[in-house]
């Protein structure tokens, strides 16, 4: 039974600012670091209706509303579930979000809703990332997720990699009644999300029951194809697709270019994060052993995917983990919360560090990694900062495993067997990023493909744009 809304006037605003937020409950750390469960305990209907409450419900668009890459209805959405409304809050969150019980978790609020929130002058914001998971679940878990889906077009549309992008791409089209097929390079549907992210920070359940909703509307799914290789984008119109889109994301590691860096102990981020937290019956056979860690870690990089790295590590076994960046925290692109995790379940960072060498031990294995302290200049002309090595700051950590989290570029494959489709700097596509138009009539794109690596919630923002574009010219 939902509880009652709170006993004060909902349009009172000062009874609003005055209830402190109770946070997000988190498990303990020393129970957290023994499984690769979610991190957040459970929350009930009364802790959403409490924190919902909290919204000062500010003139639309809200400053929360705008900061939001989606855009999504915020107020109106803390409005509904302050009254115990929760499922009209989930529909209202699909409006503008294909994904929000992904977004609500993995999204740094904290640069974005949250940090637009007028209640940040005085206190704590309304925990709005929560609150949009919270709901998107209860609604699975209470009634399903039934895609609409309109009047049958007869058009084909073929969407090339089942991440974040190609999924929101895929929810609007089967929303305006085109036929979807999704291809993709892996067994099962989720990209970065089902094999790379930790399923300690999104459940991998999740992706299972998004695309079991997308099957319901009529979506197809073909894995175990990587298009560019055996099949073309060109194969798929002479298959008589209509419309092409291609979200097949960024992942191809960056090369670490060091001495030592083909020694045994130093893996890729994306291989040790998939063979760490993806299912085993949806990996190759290579990669179904798992992966081994030493007692000592050294983790090159910065961003999330250092951070997931290094909290895998730890879990799997590790004694010491150390994150080393060339930049200040400040410079990094990740999540400050999960750095915040990542800290108190004992995980070292160490910044303004820059690895020169992997040290070659007895018998030809990795001993640990040389690095040198570095300053950074003043800004130059294009506002960047250049890393100085301090001199006489070199130094040693020592390391049984180097994992190297240095960035993604896309695969170049598909670009390379596509005529007509343009690229820039990276091999990353060029597109219009409002339509996702390419340079090849009927084919569109968006997503880490187009700007590298970046947050989930652009890369789902950029399918749905895709979609309705892609509707346009069908029409």
């Amino acid at each position: 039974m939902i509880p009652a809304p709170p006993s004060f006037d909902l349009n009172d605003r000062r009874a609003r600012l005055d209830l402190p937020s109770r946070g997000l409950p988190e498990r303990p750390v020393n129970e957290r670091l023994r499984d690769f469960a979610e991190v957040y305990l459970p929350v009930d209907e009364g802790w959403a209706i409490y924190e919902a409450s909290r919204c000062i419900q500010c003139a639309e668009p809200a400053a929360c509303q705008l900061a939001c890459p989606a855009h999504n209805a915020i107020p109106r959405a803390m409005q509904l579930i302050a009254r115990g409304d929760f499922l009209p809050a989930a529909e209202l969150y699909r409006q503008t979000n294909s994904l929000p019980e992904i977004c609500g978790r993995v999204c740094p609020q904290e640069q974005l809703c949250n940090a637009a929130c007028v209640r940040c002058r005085t206190g704590a914001p309304v925990l709005t990332g929560a609150l949009e998971f919270f709901v998107a679940d209860y609604q699975r878990r209470t009634q399903g997720v039934k895609i609409p889906t309109g009047p049958t077009t007869g058009h084909k549309v073929a969407v090339v990699g089942a991440g974040p992008s190609g999924l929101a791409c895929t929810d609007q089209l089967l929303r305006m009644g085109h036929w979807v097929t999704v291809f993709e390079a892996r067994a099962a549907p989720g990209g970065a999300i089902s094999y790379g992210f930790p399923n300690y920070k999104t459940p991998h359940n999740l992706i299972t029951e998004i695309w079991s909703s997308l099957a319901e509307a009529g979506a197809s799914f073909v894995g175990h194809t990587l298009i560019g290789k055996k099949k073309t984008v060109n194969d798929l119109f002479a298959d008589g697709y209509d419309a092409v889109f291609l979200g097949v994301g960024s992942g191809i590691d960056a090369p670490l270019n060091l001495p030592g860096e083909n020694l045994p102990g130093v893996i890729k981020a994306t291989d040790f994060l998939v063979r760490a937290n993806a299912d085993r019956r949806n990996l190759p056979p290579r990669q179904r052993t798992g992966v081994h860690v030493g007692a000592n870690v050294v983790v090159i990089g910065g961003g999330d995917p250092a951070t997931d790295c290094a909290r895998t590590a730890i879990r799997l076994g590790a004694e010491h983990v150390t994150c080393v960046y060339l930049y200040t925290e400040a410079e990094i692109p990740g999540r400050a919360k999960d750095r915040r995790l990542a800290a108190e379940e004992g995980v070292q960072f160490e910044y303004l560090v820059k690895p020169v060498r992997l040290i070659t031990g007895a018998g030809e294995t990795l001993a640990g990694v040389e690095c040198e302290r570095i300053t950074l200049t003043d800004l130059d002309d294009e506002g960047h900062r250049l890393p100085i090595t301090t001199p006489g700051s070199t130094f040693s950590i020592k390391a049984e495993t180097v994992i190297v989290a240095l960035g993604y570029y896309p695969d170049p494959i598909i670009t390379a067997t596509t005529p007509g489709l343009r690229t820039q700097k990276w091999g990353l596509m060029i597109a219009d990023r409002e339509t996702g138009a390419t340079s090849r009539f009927g084919l569109f794109t968006g997503g880490d493909a187009v700007t590298g690596p970046d947050l989930v919630v652009n890369a789902m923002v950029a399918g749905r744009k895709a979609a309705f574009t892609i509707d346009a010219y069908l029409s």
